[in-house]
């Protein structure tokens, strides 16, 4: 019996391992997202999420659109074993902008039935859903995306869920960062988590439930670009601001060639400006277990702190 040699890829070092092993920053790495659609898929899941999966033409076509006029958005499949002999379907749609978080939860029959579902205009009138009125912690386990991504996150997956009410916690498609493998996103607020473990899951949920992010596995929030994203770690970092809400972003301009300055009021109501610069890693590297070819990842840190 012969055996397929192993593609290149295949045999390459995880790339969250390497990553860990670089000491790759988390923060500021977050992917940026104001809207999501969250559905309840029992499918396969491909690389290809929409396209490749089951649903129908008519129905992934109207989801393309809804997405469009969302804006930045993200569509997510979810999952989980013991749902599979549940005859409804789980929706959740919202938005994670910081101060107008809302998102909310349908059950129907059959997917097809959002076919004329108005996301985008029921976040800005009368909504057919139920408020979230818990976490909503998806833990990407998307192994066709990564390989990385099931390895790091099932463990993650099975952990959360020893800890907290199952409706809680679900399986789901990519959400961005595979190197950063197991990641975490803690919605309605999109706080994501990176390199987090089985052991993290306590204190995660504890301080999530505290109103706190955990710092140490912080990639950034999604409502906030790269830039804003590195001024408010490098401000928690140094502050010790670390409450969901202690930081209200007040703005930033671009202060030079991938230099801006960011503005936040901190929870004592003075303000603090960040200076924060974008470069490229020295070291190419695969930044996916898929690339087709290294690249150097981009960097973002803040370079100093004042009062203004």
């Amino acid at each position: 019996m012969s055996v397929e040699p192993r593609t290149k890829a295949e045999s390459r070092a995880f790339c969250a391992a390497v990553s860990t092993a670089n000491a790759e920053p988390l923060a500021a790495t977050a992917s940026r997202i104001d809207s999501w659609i969250v559905l309840e898929y029992r499918g396969l899941w491909d690389r290809d999420v929409l396209g490749a999966s089951l649903l129908s033409d008519e129905l992934k076509t109207h989801l393309r659109e809804q997405l469009r006029v969302l804006g930045p958005s993200r569509l997510l499949f979810v999952k989980k074993p013991e749902r599979r002999v549940h005859a409804r379907r789980q929706v959740w749609f919202g938005t994670s902008h910081p101060g107008a978080e809302r998102f909310f939860q349908l059950e129907v029959d059959h997917l097809d039935d959002l076919r004329g579902f108005d996301f985008a205009g029921s976040l800005t009138g009368a909504v057919p859903g139920v408020p979230l009125d818990h976490p909503l912690l998806v833990v990407c386990t998307h192994g066709k995306r990564d390989r990385c991504c099931a390895k790091n996150g099932m463990p993650v997956y099975d952990a959360l869920r020893e800890r907290v009410d199952s409706d809680w916690v679900w399986q789901s498609t990519h959400v961005g960062g595979d190197r950063f493998a197991g990641n975490v996103v803690v919605l309605p607020q999109a706080l994501y988590y990176g390199r987090v473990e089985p052991g993290d899951a306590a204190g995660l949920l504890e301080a999530h439930a505290a109103g706190r992010v955990e710092l140490e596995r912080y990639r950034g929030r999604a409502a906030y670009t790269f830039e804003v994203q590195a001024a408010e770690h490098a401000l928690r970092e140094s502050e010790g601001f670390l409450g969901i809400d202690d930081l209200a972003l007040l703005g930033w301009r671009r202060s030079g060639d991938d230099a801006w300055a960011v503005r936040f009021r901190g929870p004592d109501g003075g303000v603090r400006e960040v200076d924060v610069v974008a470069a490229d890693s020295g070291e190419h590297v695969y930044l996916t277990c898929g690339a087709a070819e290294p690249s150097r990842p981009r960097h973002y840190s803040a370079t100093e702190i004042r009062r203004v």
